[in-house]
């Protein structure tokens, strides 16, 4: 179980992104299809109602960052100015992370419990009630969204998911630094899925982009120093 929750975030923004991309790109080609005078065509565009899909598309981003947060948590992407933390001694330094980590933790965890009172108070008790078949006098049925009409209540669900996911997220960094004394790190110039070449050598570089023929510039000291080192590796052999 641990394993699937270590990439819940990664699943759930990779699942938003593609839902709201698509989405997006159905509703541009809708508007712009739907001014053509296509006879039979036209009319079946306009008959069609994608007035929802910018408020969808905002709700899944509210949800995206919410749970990107998370993520930048466990891998350790989330800007920090550490200058002063890292010139402390070792002893002290760790005792500064953990303060920070559990901090972190401390905040979130809020965040999600305060998200959750108003979650619940703003109509998911008066759901909850109803799908139970319980009595729901007095309780506050609550808004609604504009276009899509969804209770607001799911959509304001992703400040209490998300703080919780952080706050766990936090305990988990803060566990595995005490135990390793390692935090997760993050190479902003690395694409995953992208294989690193390896950087060449000084004095070497232009020999990446060199082509073999003779249409373009060559560095003429280097090819002379290959020369003679060719040379005297066959005035070599031949002795």
């Amino acid at each position: 179980m641990m394993r699937a929750l270590d990439h819940l975030e990664e699943w759930l923004v990779t699942l938003l992104m593609g839902a709201a991309t698509v989405i997006i790109f159905v509703a541009v080609m809708h508007r712009y299809a739907s001014g053509l005078a296509i006879p039979g065509v036209q009319d079946w565009l306009l008959g069609l109602n994608l007035g929802w899909a910018q408020e969808l598309c905002i709700i899944m981003f509210v949800w995206m960052a919410k749970f990107g947060a998370a993520y930048g948590v466990r891998t350790g992407i989330h800007v920090g100015v550490d200058v002063l933390i890292n010139r402390l001694q070792e002893g002290l330094r760790a005792k500064f992370v953990i303060f920070g980590l559990l901090a972190g933790a401390l905040f979130t965890g809020i965040v999600g419990t305060l998200g959750a009172r108003f979650v619940w108070e703003n109509g998911a008790h008066y759901a909850v009630f109803t799908f139970f078949g319980l009595g729901t006098e007095g309780l506050f049925e609550g808004p609604t969204t504009p276009d899509l009409e969804w209770p607001t209540w799911i959509v304001y669900s992703a400040v209490p998911f998300g703080s919780y996911l952080m706050c766990f997220r936090f305990l988990q960094v803060c566990v595995s630094f005490i135990r390793t004394g390692a935090l997760p790190h993050h190479d902003h110039g690395h694409v995953e899925g992208v294989d690193e070449a390896p950087i060449p050598a000084p004095g070497q570089e232009d020999k990446v982009y060199r082509m073999d023929d003779n249409l373009h510039a060559r560095d003429l000291v280097d090819e002379r120093s290959q020369s003679a080192q060719n040379g005297g590796q066959d005035g070599g052999a031949r002795k």
